[in-house]
């Protein structure tokens, strides 16, 4: 049971949604429904030429309360998602950030959304703890150390991608304290296909998420970029190149060690799925390494040619149209 957290943080939840996303309504409700509703709610309406990354900073401007909780309109925060944020920072008064995961029971039970939805759950309860990274799914950050690394870069990212990476790094690169806390948790309400997996697998993470450490100079080790994953798409590679030249002996034994690397995975993959589904799951894993592989030398070739040296991060600015911002009462 969660012992109640007195209200002392406050809380000013920030929606992006100037896509007209249809989830919308459920995603409002879910937070007006939660145990310790947030003081304020933002929503970003329009204009549709807004990015997601510039919605956010327009609503982060207008926020007033201690801690900005950002939620993607295709989020249904569990009740005690608001709670638990505020514990988090009750805890740790020099905690800059906060950031939680999906849930275990995916709205679509689409093989490719549940698979998706599902590996993002498993690799965020597997990375608790200090994290050097940010997710804006469901994540709260002080605002005061929002604003003091300039908000998210709306310039150099005008699609959804990896700007929320981009900024837990540089509020990490500024000794700013960021924990994952998977007990913070919402449902996934988006409807992913194998070609909305790939797209955004290569150009919407891969080749940006390559260009980023090579801009900044690290290689990341953070959640699905650690170890096991390297060794993983190794491993998958090997089975792809054994499966070309039929090599049956190394294609059984780079099969073999993607599931013994990732067995914990396709476990809940034939718990939540079923077996048969499960296996479709392992082959949509090896295919998501393969994807993040081919991103590697395009993300090379972006950071090369790109201008030398880090750009300038945008401050939050007042577009030609102006955004059109919602503010809701707080649920009772």
């Amino acid at each position: 049971m969660l012992t109640t957290v007195p209200a002392v943080i406050s809380l000013s939840v920030v929606v992006p949604a100037t896509d007209e996303p249809p989830t919308l309504s459920r995603c409002r409700d879910a937070i007006a429904a939660s145990d310790h509703p947030a003081e304020e709610v933002i929503v970003v309406d329009a204009p549709s030429t807004l990015s997601a990354s510039a919605a956010r900073n327009a609503g982060a401007e207008r926020a007033t309360g201690d801690v900005i909780v950002f939620v993607d309109a295709d989020v249904e925060v569990h009740r005690d998602a608001f709670t638990r944020i505020r514990a988090a920072f009750d805890r740790d008064p020099k905690l800059a950030a906060v950031f939680g995961a999906y849930d275990d029971t995916p709205d679509d039970d689409g093989t490719v959304s549940a698979f998706r939805n599902l590996l993002h759950h498993h690799v965020h309860v597997s990375g608790a703890g200090p994290a050097e990274t940010f997710w804006t799914g469901l994540g709260a950050v002080r605002r005061t150390s929002f604003a003091d690394v300039g908000g998210f870069d709306e310039a150099r990212y005008p699609h959804p991608s990896v700007e929320d990476i981009d900024l837990g790094q540089r509020l990490r690169a500024r000794g700013e304290r960021i924990t994952l806390d998977p007990t913070i948790q919402g449902t996934h309400l988006k409807v992913w296909t194998l070609r909305s997996m790939v797209t955004t697998d290569f150009l919407r993470r891969g080749i940006p998420w390559v260009a980023l450490q090579v801009r900044r100079r690290q290689v990341s080790r953070a959640l699905n970029c650690g170890w096991r994953h390297r060794v993983s798409a190794i491993a998958t590679t090997a089975a792809l190149g054994a499966l070309v030249l039929w090599w049956p002996a190394l294609l059984v034994a780079a099969v073999s060690a993607l599931v013994w690397l990732n067995r914990r995975f396709y476990l809940l993959l034939a718990v939540r799925l079923g077996p048969p589904r499960a296996v479709a799951g392992v082959a949509l894993h090896g295919l998501h390494h393969l994807v993040s592989i081919a991103a590697v030398p395009f993300g090379l070739a972006v950071a090369l040619t790109a201008r030398a040296g880090p750009s300038p991060v945008q401050q939050p600015s007042v577009p030609s149209i102006a955004p059109l911002i919602t503010l809701e009462e707080p649920a009772a």
